[in-house]
């Protein structure tokens, strides 16, 4: 046991109630990606009445904010999201019951994200000064992870680069350090420009740029079967047109593009992009793309890795009530067995199929697992050594982004999971800053896996 972990889990369970009501706020607040005001606003209270600095409106984000304290070196930075996603409103409860129909919802537990690291940053600078140590302790207001696109923007604008280290977590179904590598991924937009003509009266005048969508999407489904299997192609038409009658001059289409790795993802971007070329030539029509945004695969650090491990099997894991594990399995119960144990196997960790709610830390994998989700967290992974760790908010084998998410982050059990994450990476984030060879051997990885990319 660390010297600082006793200190730190009295310090979190005393404010439990307060990280609760703050958590429990963001879940009602419920706001869509760079709408999210309310949310950074209140994590920007509780951290600037805990004595941090605040910077707000970075790249160009309202919601985007930098609270910091302390000086010097080691510079450790914690990592929080607070948006919700569309048309996840959900009561907390067992059955489907949207509070609100079509609203958003916090399908996700970033409600629970911001809120817990926030706590955590707070306890670091609790220590930090109580034992009068060296060091500044960040906490990263990073808005539309959903979108990916908060992380990114502030990548680009080297929000991350004079951080020695950051860490993060995310509610999920199980206890874990994250050894997993989410893919890379583009968004990218499709616009087909061709001629308007009446559909019924002169047709041979017209060039329907909706063809070459359909077209393009034909093409892109079969260019499934030639790309490697954990590589993803999924798109919706965001304008097929106006009317049945008229050709349509504009169409547009929508693509989400993931690989395990950058460089697999830019070849088969390159061949989508190959792809519009040709519905665009078979039509007649004229078409261009642009990026949305996009992300990084997932560049691991071992040594950080171990640390978060560390820490999670030294500090005890939620406790769960009768109440909670009842809850969870009328929860669990609404789930198809094929979708739980998909879930749980997805994950690797297996150890856990059975219980209800997930009560060890699952092992730390020799090998990554690779995930076809993506996050922008990836983004910060490629500027500084990063590292975070996943626990238990949520019955076993709860699909993500489902209204059972919601139901679940908004309860007790998304509360005692989110402490148990601020736990943990305070706990790591305080030997950081009194072991400097820990910083100094996660930089050394990092570094040396640069070099691997770069070559």
């Amino acid at each position: 046991m660390s010297s600082f972990t006793n200190e730190i889990i009295r310090f979190i369970d005393k404010n439990f109630e307060q990280l609760g009501d703050i958590s429990l706020r963001i879940w009602n607040f419920a706001e869509l990606p760079l709408e999210e005001k309310r949310s950074s606003a209140i994590l920007q209270e509780y951290l600037a009445d805990n004595c941090f600095d605040l910077t707000i409106g970075l790249a160009g984000m309202d919601t985007a904010f930098l609270a910091s304290w302390g000086s010097g070196s080691p510079v450790i930075g914690l990592l929080g999201e607070f948006d919700a996603l569309p048309e996840m409103s959900q009561h907390i409860s067992s059955e489907k019951k949207p509070i609100i129909e079509g609203a958003p919802g916090h399908a996700c537990g970033h409600n629970l994200l911001g809120t817990g690291m926030a706590g955590a940053a707070v306890a670091v600078k609790e220590l930090l000064k109580k034992h009068s140590l060296p060091g500044t302790i960040r906490f990263y207001g990073c808005p539309a992870e959903e979108t990916m696109y908060g992380k990114i923007k502030m990548d680009e604008e080297h929000l991350f680069d004079d951080a020695d280290i950051c860490l993060s977590w995310h509610p999920k179904d199980g206890n874990a350090v994250s050894n997993f590598i989410h893919s890379a991924m583009v968004s990218l937009q499709f616009n087909f420009k061709g001629k308007a003509a009446h559909a019924a009266q002169s047709p041979e005048h017209g060039r329907s740029a909706l063809d070459a969508v359909e077209l393009m999407n034909v093409g892109a489904n079969y260019l499934r079967e030639h790309m490697i299997r954990e590589a993803r192609i999924h798109y919706v038409i965001t304008n097929g047109g106006g009317r049945p009658n008229v050709v349509p001059s504009t169409a547009e289409s929508w693509y989400y593009v993931r690989a395990p790795y950058k460089e697999q993802l830019d070849e088969l971007v390159q061949r989508l992009i190959d792809v519009s070329r040709g519905a665009a030539l078979m039509t007649g029509t004229q078409v261009s793309h642009e990026i949305l945004s996009g992300c990084h695969n997932t560049v691991l650090n071992d040594s950080l890795n171990r640390l978060l491990y560390s820490s999670m099997t030294r500090i005890p894991v939620p406790a769960w009530s009768e109440e909670e594990l009842e809850f969870a399995a009328k929860l669990q119960a609404t789930v198809g067995k094929d979708l739980l144990r998909e879930a749980i196997s997805s994950y690797e960790i297996t150890e856990s199929e059975g219980q209800i709610l997930h009560n060890k830390v699952a092992p730390l994998r020799s090998r990554p697992v690779f995930l076809a989700a993506s996050t922008d967290v990836s983004n910060v992974s490629k500027t500084v050594p990063t590292a975070q760790v996943f626990t238990c908010c949520m019955p076993l084998g709860t699909p993500g982004h489902s209204w059972q998410v919601t139901a679940s982050v908004g309860s007790s059990i998304g509360q005692k999971g989110m402490s148990y994450a601020a736990k943990v990476v305070a706990d790591a984030a305080m030997v950081l800053f009194t072991k400097p060879t820990e910083v100094q051997n996660a930089q050394r990885e990092f570094a040396r896996r640069q070099e691997k990319i770069s070559s």
